[in-house]
C-alpha cells in the first residue's frame, strides 16, 4: 500500500541543513538559466559576450551554471551589462533590506552571506 506524504515524513527524518543546502543549489541553477536566457535573447553566443566583456569562456561559463560566489562584482555587472540589464545590490539583515546606492567600483569579492545579488 502506498504511503501518504505526511506518513512518509512521519517516519522519516528530515534535516533541515540538507533541506536548505539543496535549496540554495536549486535557486542557483535557476538564476544559471535565467542568464544563460539572457545572453540567448541578446543574440550573443558565450564566445561573444566573453570577449565583449573582456573575460574567458570559462569565467562566462562557471556564472552560467551558476558559480556566482566566485565571480567579481564587476564581472557580472558587465555581464548584465553586456545584455542589456542591469545590477542591483542588497544588504540583507534579517527583514532589513538596504540597497547600496551610487556607482559600483568594487574590485574585490564580497561575501555572499552578506549581500545578495538580485537578477
Amino acid at each position: 500500500m502506498a504511503k501518504s506524504l505526511k506518513d512518509f515524513v512521519a517516519t522519516h527524518s528530515v534535516d533541515r541543513e540538507q533541506v536548505d543546502a539543496h535549496k540554495e543549489r536549486m535557486l542557483a541553477e535557476v538564476r544559471a538559466y535565467r542568464l544563460r536566457e539572457l545572453r540567448k535573447a541578446a543574440g550573443l553566443t558565450l564566445a561573444q559576450l566573453a570577449e565583449r566583456i573582456g573575460v574567458g569562456q570559462r569565467q562566462v561559463s562557471k556564472i552560467e551554471h551558476g558559480d556566482l560566489e566566485n565571480a567579481k562584482i564587476g564581472t557580472i555587472r558587465s555581464y548584465l551589462k553586456a545584455v542589456g540589464g542591469g545590477l542591483s545590490i542588497e544588504y540583507v539583515l534579517g527583514d532589513q533590506r538596504i540597497r547600496v546606492a551610487g556607482p559600483l567600483r568594487l574590485a574585490h569579492r564580497v561575501d555572499a552571506k552578506q549581500f545578495r545579488c538580485s537578477i
